[in-house]
């Protein structure tokens, strides 16, 4: 509720960031990605995905350029390392990254340097990140610059994917109008971890009187469940093996690209693809949540999906994601979730019912928009 009406901050310094410097960068990122990193001018940032050579996903990132031939990138937390290796694996020519022809190397991988940005080794350049999102965020930011500091007028007009380099109340950073909540006002702050505490400290005390409220991992899987974002193991890879297009990001695969790594088994799998990720809300304003992998049914009771995740909104209501087939995924579509674990399943034939026994009935839930804050 912060988040959504004033202001939120987060620690994620468990976010993996990847820092990728050389003369031909840009054509090895725009390799082993799916977006294209040529698009992008210095100091914008772009969403983007690592694919294998078989099209699965290996994450989700932020492409960020922040010199000429000085890149950033985030990663998922649980994901660092691997990124890390195989994108290393990649540069070197150590993994195949077409199968259709298994002795292709990435372009520009001459000169590539890859960096962990959260090790030690990288002393003063080190960076973590803190999140503050909310439409007050700003306001918080500027509450912190004298009226005369330049800061003032270049921190509101920092567009949405956009980043800058600046000093801010004694404190070095960067500053990104990027975000994991769905708030078109928000900004993820990437600082020294030795200075992490300290600036935590200084938003929190500058955001009290606009209502900024301390925020945990589990807020922020609710906002970006409302706001409709994928969560790698759930709408991206995991159990159904999701890709970009499947998760509703089919523009974030640019399929003008001669070549990026996945592209083949990508196109393939589109050609086949007969499902797509819904969002819904529960109909009932009380209800038990479900988990990943409850069925989901049609009217008539045929299984059409399956859950992805679900929490609760800012409205205090069920909302979630789901997998569905296309038939089924129409805004204002009804459905049903049957929730595996639930006791109340029969446990006998229907004809050795008695009064008094119990058996599972279906939730009801309605296809919403795909997205909080998009047209569709």
């Amino acid at each position: 509720m912060a988040v959504r009406h004033s202001a939120g901050l987060f620690d994620v310094g468990h976010m993996g960031l990847l820092e990728f410097c050389g003369e031909n960068v840009h054509l090895f990122l725009t390799t082993v990605t799916t977006n294209d990193v040529t698009l992008l001018g210095q100091g914008e940032a772009q969403y983007s995905f690592l694919l294998d050579a078989e099209g699965r996903v290996l994450d989700d990132v932020y492409v960020y350029r922040l010199e000429p031939d000085h890149y950033w990138m985030v990663v998922n937390a649980s994901n660092n390392d691997k990124a890390l290796a195989w994108l290393t694996a990649v540069r070197e020519g150590l993994v195949q990254i077409d199968g259709r022809r298994p002795w292709s190397h990435a372009l520009g991988t001459s000169g590539v340097i890859i960096r962990d940005m959260r090790d030690p080794a990288r002393g003063s350049a080190m960076r973590m990140q803190l999140a503050l999102q909310g439409p007050r965020s700003c306001d918080i930011l500027l509450s912190l610059i004298s009226k005369r500091d330049p800061l003032r007028e270049r921190i509101p007009e920092l567009g949405r994917n956009q980043i800058m380099h600046a000093r801010m109340a004694g404190f070095d950073l960067y500053l990104s109008r990027t975000g994991y909540t769905g708030e078109p006002m928000a900004f993820e702050v990437f600082v020294h971890p030795a200075a992490a505490a300290a600036l935590w400290q200084a938003l929190t005390e500058a955001g009290e009187p606009f209502g900024l409220r301390p925020c945990g991992l589990a807020a922020r899987d609710s906002l970006r469940i409302e706001a409709g974002l994928p969560l790698y193991g759930h709408e991206l890879a995991g159990p159904l093996g999701l890709n970009p297009a499947d998760a509703g990001f089919p523009a974030y695969a640019k399929l003008y690209k001669p070549f990026f790594v996945g592209k083949a088994a990508f196109l393939a799998r589109e050609r086949g693809r007969d499902a797509r990720l819904i969002r819904f809300r529960f109909d009932e304003e009380r209800a038990r949540l479900p988990r990943q992998g409850d069925v989901v049914v049609s009217r008539k009771g045929r299984v059409v999906g399956t859950v992805t995740s679900c929490s609760i909104d800012s409205e205090g209501r069920l909302t979630g994601l789901a997998f569905v087939q296309k038939a089924y995924a129409a805004v204002g579509e009804r459905l049903g979730i049957f929730q595996l674990d639930n006791r109340a399943w029969a446990s006998k034939p229907l004809s050795g019912l008695r009064t008094g026994d119990q058996v599972q009935l279906h939730d009801d839930i309605t296809v919403i928009k795909r997205f909080l804050n998009k047209q569709e």
